[in-house]
């Protein structure tokens, strides 16, 4: 008995030194595909709010898209396989694939991109009696320095766009002189004006004084045009002199490639080529290097061949507009007989393209932030227009002027055009884009009061 007790004993003391062994079961990796694994481990959870109301369509797509990409049915794939062998990827770059899926996926989630609001109204609006209804004009500039002078028959007013503030500058002298151009210099607070004198004055805007008087046209002068400090002036007595305010014998040059009034004048702005645009329907360019190259001038002298002569346009060339960011490319527009906006290479004087824009053309500005050119018009839509370039894609029609717009200039944040019409307002449009939004301010327009008139 004592040995059977000895004997159970040791065999419970030798079963619980023997080490316990259990089932487990390992995992054949051969039949597993791993990288559908790491894939289906570490994407999003498919019951997401953005994806809860999918439409059978939508997860119809979902299955055929995951089958093409990673030959699975698009339901949720196994970790761990125990089954048959999965058959063999077939090709390295569906890892890419499926990558690029993934992807697409996250991308579809993140916030649509802001789009752009152009105000369809002005933004502001003031009174400008007494504005001369003359398409041949150009009476209206803005500055460097944030003033837009307006000429409003024999009157320049300054609006001051920091503060709101009106001033008078001058006032031509004679009972039928008026003003019948004027235009800013590049830098500084220095003012051409051209009078129906055959005047051609500069004023010193900071001491409302006159400073110089230039004369050399025998009629009105219509066009001025800043390069630095030469002042082109454009008559109606067909011709272009070249002025250089720095000295006394100012006259430095006359240009003679129009046969009627010059009434469109704008400067590259590298400060090369001179555009050109007359009555006479024709665009010239003039290139100071070339014809001294080979048409040799005394000081003062007459030119008679411009670099090109371009005669495209039906009707009067006016509208001229150099591109801020193409140094090459130059837009003009045509009068009421032509309605068409064309683009030429400078440099060869080909027309690069042509738009029917169904309406006089009176003025156009290149946005200075995106590839955008605004157009205004007279007869018979009195809009402005705002293409994008070069597909010439009409991306707005800003209306409310009730007479034909004569006249638009650009501020000097290019984000807003300023536009005067024949009905005898000023209106402020903030039609292109570029620097911080400062929200949409209420137009006013309140004929009564002081304030909201120019003058």
């Amino acid at each position: 008995m004592q040995k059977t007790a000895e004997f159970c004993l040791t065999q419970a003391c030798s079963t619980r030194k023997r080490p316990r062994l259990a089932d487990r079961f390992i995992a054949d990796r051969r039949s597993m595909d791993l990288d559908v694994a790491h894939h289906t481990l570490t994407h999003d959870n498919d019951d997401t709010p953005a994806e809860v109301n999918r439409s059978p369509a939508k997860e119809e797509y979902k299955k055929e898209l995951a089958h093409t990409l990673m030959q699975t049915s698009g339901s949720s794939t196994k970790v761990l396989a125990f089954g048959a062998r999965v058959p063999q990827q077939q090709m390295d770059h569906e890892n890419a694939l499926r990558n690029h899926f993934t992807h697409n996926r996250e991308a579809s989630k993140l916030p649509r991109k802001y789009t752009r609001h152009i105000p369809q109204d002005a933004e502001r609006i003031l009174d400008a009696p007494d504005l001369i209804n003359d398409f041949y004009l150009n009476l209206l500039d803005w500055s460097s320095n944030n003033s837009l002078g307006v000429a409003l028959g024999d009157s320049i007013y300054l609006w001051n766009a920091n503060n709101g503030s009106i001033q008078t500058l001058m006032k031509t002298q004679g009972d039928n002189s008026h003003v019948t151009s004027l235009a800013w210099i590049q830098q500084g607070n220095y003012m051409a004006v051209g009078t129906s004198d055959h005047e051609v004055q500069i004023w010193d805007v900071d001491k409302f004084r006159q400073i110089r008087s230039m004369c050399g046209h025998t009629a009105r002068v219509g066009a001025l045009s800043w390069n630095g400090p030469v002042l082109s002036s454009g008559s109606r007595d067909a011709s272009i002199i070249q002025h250089d305010v720095r000295i006394a014998d100012h006259k430095v040059g006359r240009l003679n490639g129009h046969t009627q009034e010059v009434c469109g004048l704008r400067w590259s702005p590298a400060g090369t080529l001179l555009a050109s645009g007359g009555n006479d329907n024709l665009l010239n360019l003039w290139d100071d290097r070339y014809q001294t190259r080979i048409v040799p001038i005394v000081k003062g002298g007459s030119i008679d061949a411009p670099l090109h002569r371009l005669n495209a346009h039906k009707a009067a060339v006016k509208a001229l507009a150099w591109c801020p960011w193409q140094k090459s490319l130059l837009a003009s527009g045509g009068g009421t007989a032509d309605c068409m906006i064309r683009f030429w290479n400078s440099s060869s004087g080909a027309c690069l393209n042509a738009v029917d824009t169904q309406s006089q053309v009176s003025a156009l500005q290149w946005s200075l932030h995106d590839r955008e050119l605004v157009s205004s018009h007279g007869y018979s839509h009195n809009q402005l227009h705002l293409w994008r370039y070069p597909s010439m894609v009409r991306v707005a029609e800003l209306s409310g002027h009730t007479s034909r717009i004569l006249h638009m200039a650009q501020s000097p944040d290019g984000q807003t055009v300023v536009t005067a019409s024949a009905d005898e307002t000023v209106r402020f449009w903030r039609i292109f884009s570029g620097g911080e939004s400062r929200g949409h301010r209420q137009v006013t327009e309140a004929s009564v009061l002081d304030a909201s008139q120019i003058r």
